[in-house]
């Protein structure tokens, strides 16, 4: 399938910066940004990175066509001599970013680019829309899996997502944070996320009676029936109709049904009382399954009343992440290049939460040897290596908290992607993708995953770091 071409998404004030460092002679200046974000959604204690894959696929497509050109020209805004560079522009510098799937927390970079100041600054909008938008989806739905508690969640939004790529792209997030599957059939045929689905309520309507509905689908889809059994009533006519069905055709064929599926009404009531006739009419192998505007917490609460569902279809409120719909991403100056010399900027704000950490940056994450389980992150200096015996890290914003560390073990997290422009980075597919999701989250102590007032998992600075951080305060307090 040929890829789509983004250039021209993109804030229209990307294109007059990038004319400005045209004409004003900077436009090969050396500059690093940052792709950071400030606050966790739904105040959780982390974050999930996705979609660096779609990053990719942008920086490699990344070009002005005629069309575009002559677009801009109708603005009359540029010089020919900016439109005449525009031809040939391409991505040239490099860009680090951690794997897709990554548990991640406020102000660390989840990507840099380091690149010529016109190039950097004109792939803003699209690379924070990307990574904003599904790592916003994957986070949400992080959470609704982990309240499942092993039960399965198929992500059920197309159809209330903010578009048609947001269905898509939010459906690829939700698989690689732990959906089990989608009903997005577009997202199954782009990123082999299995497409899922079950039968309408329309499709009950249709017939005479609920009875024939069922038969019919039993008949057409014997392998793989799962019944809707909500569209009149569940308890007098939706599961006794179903159980008909089940004898009436499927046990003829030597079949067994997948499940049914609650939609609305009391789901725990309902589910209870389904489970018993389904037991008791001897299908204790049918799966229940519910849908109907559930999040973390409604999910969470059916569970602890014994719901007896087996599965979740999840829709609007996690392709939307509905209670909490902004993934904070920013993307900041944090260090130039001067004759070869990387000096740092820092971003300075009354609000002490939009302060920058400036310079071209590392980070480390600390694990403990005995449990594998992550203790800290250390932002360094892009050329700093830590201890690997004994390290002590510090809250930056209340240095005097101060620990010592030993049994431990760092790994690095920024991966380079792209290197002089070449991509350097081998993408894994979705399924790679998935698993370290899981295996990332995992080292993860659960104080950290908890949804309500998680622990503050703290984004610590090496002492070369802080230093220089406080001594660009210092000499820019008064500007």
């Amino acid at each position: 399938m040929e890829k789509t071409n983004y250039t021209m998404m993109c804030d229209f004030y990307e294109i007059t910066m990038a004319n400005g460092y045209f004409e004003t002679g900077m436009k090969d200046k050396i500059c690093y940004f940052d792709v950071f974000y400030r606050v966790v959604p739904d105040n959780g204690g982390f974050a999930i990175a996705a979609g660096l894959e779609q990053v990719v696929d942008y920086i490699k497509n990344l070009r002005f066509t005629e069309d575009d050109i002559e677009y801009l020209r109708s603005k009359k805004a540029f010089s020919e001599e900016f439109l005449e560079y525009l031809k040939t522009f391409k991505f040239s510098g490099d860009i680090y970013a951690v794997r897709e799937g990554t548990p991640v927390f406020p102000k660390e970079p989840i990507l840099i680019v380091k690149s010529k100041a016109i190039e950097a600054q004109f792939i803003e909008t699209y690379v924070l829309a990307t990574i904003n938008h599904q790592s916003l989806i994957a986070t949400k739905t992080s959470r609704i899996v982990r309240a499942a508690k092993g039960r399965g969640i198929s992500e059920f939004g197309a159809r209330r997502a903010h578009g048609a790529e947001a269905a898509i792209l939010g459906a690829r997030a939700a698989y690689i944070a732990g959906c089990s599957g989608t009903s997005c059939t577009m997202t199954d045929l782009l990123f082999k996320a299995p497409a899922t689905g079950t039968m309408a309520h329309s499709w009950v309507q249709l017939f005479p009676d609920e009875l024939t509905a069922f038969k019919k689908y039993c008949e057409m889809y014997p392998d793989s029936v799962t019944l809707l059994v909500d569209t009149y009533n569940v308890v007098k006519s939706g599961v006794p109709n179903a159980i008909k069905a089940f004898n009436e055709v499927l046990l003829p064929l030597g079949k067994r049904p997948k499940a049914i599926r609650l939609d609305s009404g009391d789901i725990a009531y309902q589910s209870k009382k389904a489970r018993k006739m389904l037991d008791e009419a001897g299908y204790s192998d049918c799966k229940i399954v519910a849908s109907n505007s559930l999040d973390e917490y409604i999910i969470r609460d059916l569970l602890i009343q014994d719901a007896k569902i087996d599965a979740f279809g999840v829709g609007e409120r996690l392709i939307t992440s509905k209670s909490s719909p902004v993934f904070d991403g920013v993307y900041k100056l944090v260090a130039i290049e001067d004759d070869g010399v990387i000096i740092p900027k820092i971003k300075i704000s009354e609000n002490i939460g939009k302060i920058t950490i400036p310079h071209f940056k590392k980070i480390y994450r600390l694990f403990e040897k005995e449990t594998n389980k992550a203790i800290a992150d250390v932002l360094t200096i892009h050329d700093e290596k830590i201890p690997t015996d004994e390290i002590e890290i510090f809250d930056p914003e209340a240095i005097w908290k101060r620990k010592t560390i030993t049994d431990f073990y760092a790994k690095e997290l920024l991966l380079p992607i792209f290197i002089n422009g070449k991509q350097v980075y081998q993408l894994p597919d979705i399924e790679e993708i998935r698993k370290y999701c899981h295996e990332q989250i995992e080292t993860l102590w659960d104080e950290v995953t908890r949804f309500e007032n998680p622990h503050n998992y703290y984004v610590d600075l090496s002492q070369k770091l802080w230093d220089i951080r406080e001594t660009l305060l210092e000499k820019n307090k008064d500007h």
